[in-house]
């Protein structure tokens, strides 16, 4: 059977991660099994998952926290797997961008019917609107309408963590993290002067354009629909 998408289960419980990877499987779909939070980054980064599962509670670091290190570079579909009703706000809110989440007990028939609804409307959605930004991570580029920008190296993380999420509202605090890996401290300030750059080096590529969105109070998003102001 060809497989219609590659599915990362991140699951510290062997027997519930091996039946899900099983059906998913029967459905057609590729599916990998990690059992510790620290090995996930590193595999997204190599391989590139359609979807990933996510337990919150794992070994190593918790799926909250991995949750955040994702969203610092890439845009893969992510669902929560969580026991714990009252975290769904934040799993689905700002603070994390999670794409949707399951509630345990849950059945693996209702699983796989997530995975193919997530997919359907990311794939839908790409096919719809497609990006005009391109990102090269190994050589730190970015051409957005075919033109290349001269970023630095945190103008370049800036924009990846921002186009990772479009249309989504990341705070200052979420783009902080982002922009310097060692975690320095740094001020709103900081950040701010760094998104007024790079907003005038997108508007220098494409003139009429202003892609970066400010959100008062809250942060930055991209839209590519966003007129000039």
């Amino acid at each position: 059977m060809n497989s219609t998408g590659h599915v990362l289960v991140v699951e510290d419980e062997p027997k519930l991660a091996t039946l899900l990877r099983d059906y998913l499987q029967a459905s057609g779909y590729a599916a990998t099994m990690l059992h510790d939070g620290n090995a996930v980054a590193d595999w997204v980064r190599q391989h590139a998952p359609d979807v990933v599962l996510l337990d919150v509670l794992l070994p190593g670091k918790d799926g909250l926290t991995v949750c955040r290190e994702l969203r610092a570079f890439s845009d893969v579909p992510i669902i929560m797997v969580t026991a714990r009703v009252d975290e769904i706000d934040r799993l689905l809110g700002l603070e994390l961008g999670a794409d949707d989440y399951v509630c345990k007990p849950f059945s693996p028939r209702e699983v796989v019917a997530r995975v193919k609804a997530l997919l359907r409307r990311v794939r839908g959605a790409v096919d719809a609107t497609p990006a005009p930004l391109a990102l090269d991570d190994e050589r730190f580029e970015a051409r957005f309408h075919g033109q290349l920008l001269s970023l630095t190296p945190v103008e370049y993380r800036l924009l990846r963590a921002l186009s990772a999420r479009p249309g989504h509202v990341l705070s200052r605090n979420q783009l902080m993290n982002a922009l310097y890996l060692d975690h320095r401290v740094v001020s709103d300030r900081t950040v701010d002067s760094h998104v007024k750059n790079l907003r005038r080096k997108l508007s220098d590529a494409a003139p009429g354009q202003d892609p970066l969105c400010s959100i008062y109070g809250v942060g930055y998003k991209l839209d590519w629909h966003a007129p000039k102001v």
